[in-house]
């Protein structure tokens, strides 16, 4: 019955003259009774969900070997009746444990007849590897083992008060899927706070280096300090905003877990913002160059500025597209098909022409109307930064450069 899932029970009587005395001594057997408690449908997909995203399933209970084992075929967990469960028993000395015993258990995804100073020792043999643990419970026997994990995720329906104090994480549904759910939601974060910080600080970057260049180069200023301020305080921060609430690419549950100790900024992350920096300020010097008439154009200073302004405006708009993902696709990525970033780009679009046509703003950010000629020259330089820095997103995509 325990091979075929069930959790057994024997059932057993006496007949007694009196309560005083020990209840479990001199019993007849009646029988036993089975009990069969399914897991949910959706449990054998999300295993292998997050199988795929670097996830362990380990399983951990307190039932018969035989029951563990089959109920862990039956979600995916093992693939065979052969797979060695190991009893709580053996786990009671991990202290003295060889290395060998040591890769036993932690290569091992199913434990039966488990109590909880054992769910205690197992959860020190996982982070002696390096092991982030996370651990379920529900049960005041839990609260140990869910204190001492990693990430201790108590059930919210059907599990106790206690539990839940020690955990760090609720389930309200009591659904394992949302556990996965979780950790997508998570990776999705810490993405989409990546995207963020390379976006705004090689924004930074770009002014500083604007003005630098022109200043080793003997040019007048491109840029006006109000000007400088009124891209940081009005139009860049509505994309970056809108990156927050980038909903993830559809690999992110593909790829390994990312490593604890991995930077929010990595190596390659800062060769980017480099990049992008001087990409978007080679761009802004290049229209401030031909818009003041150094090579062509004949402009006076006050069109030079508000093209060299608009230009670093409207390439840092641009250049919300270039912090994509590095294996989202060129068209369809998380960035394109998010509404909010479209809504930041329209409104910081109004928000700069009306800098350079309404009187009030004008007069204040020194900028001029520049006509359909400046106007050419700013859309084509601003869009150099979006086009090379798409091909360089494109190229470590096909050559699989995407470490840090």
């Amino acid at each position: 019955m325990a091979e075929d899932g069930l959790r057994v029970l024997g059932l057993a009587r006496k007949d007694v003259d009196r309560t005083e005395g020990s209840p479990y001594e001199d019993l007849s057997l009646i029988g036993l009774v089975g009990l069969i408690d399914p897991p949910r449908e959706e449990v054998r997909s999300t295993i292998q969900r997050c199988q795929d995203a670097g996830i362990r399933v380990v399983m951990v209970t307190g039932d018969h070997a035989g029951t563990a084992q089959n109920i862990a075929r039956s979600v995916g967990l093992v693939d065979s009746d052969d797979t060695e469960v190991i009893e709580g028993r053996e786990l009671d000395d991990v202290e003295n444990l060889t290395q060998a015993e040591r890769d036993r258990f932690v290569n091992a995804s199913v434990f039966a007849r488990v109590n909880p100073a054992n769910k205690l020792d197992l959860i020190d043999v996982h982070q002696a590897v390096g092991s982030i643990v996370a651990m379920t419970g529900d049960g005041v026997n839990d609260a140990p083992a869910l204190k001492r994990a990693d990430i201790g995720v108590a059930m919210g329906q059907r599990g106790t008060q206690v539990a839940q104090e020690a955990s760090d994480m609720i389930l309200q549904d009591d659904n394992f899927e949302s556990i996965y759910h979780a950790v997508r939601e998570g990776r999705i974060i810490f993405s989409n706070i990546r995207k963020f910080v390379l976006y705004l600080m090689s924004c930074n970057v770009s002014e500083l280096l604007v003005i630098l260049i022109a200043a080793l180069l003997g040019f007048p200023l491109p840029l006006l300090p109000l000007q400088i301020l009124f891209l940081n305080v009005v139009t860049d921060i509505f994309p970056a905003f809108a990156l927050g609430a980038c909903g993830g690419s559809s690999d992110i549950m593909d790829r390994p877990p990312r490593d604890p100790e991995e930077p929010i900024m990595t190596r390659t992350n800062w060769t980017e913002l480099g990049l992008f920096g001087i990409l978007i300020s080679a761009a802004v010097i290049g229209a401030f160059v031909i818009g003041g008439g150094m090579y062509a154009g004949g402009m006076d200073t006050d069109e030079a500025v508000t093209i060299s302004f608009l230009t670093l405006a409207f390439a840092q708009l641009w250049h919300v597209f270039n912090v994509r993902d590095i294996t989202s696709g060129l068209v369809r990525n998380e960035v394109t098909e998010n509404p909010y970033v479209w809504g930041a780009l329209g409104l910081s679009s109004v928000i700069l022409f009306g800098a350079v046509y309404l009187p009030g703003i004008s007069l204040a950010l020194s900028t001029t109307p520049i006509g359909v000629e400046g106007w050419l020259l700013v859309f084509g330089m601003s869009l150099l930064p979006l086009v090379i820095g798409q091909l360089e997103r494109e190229l470590r995509r096909r050559f699989g450069t995407y470490d840090s």
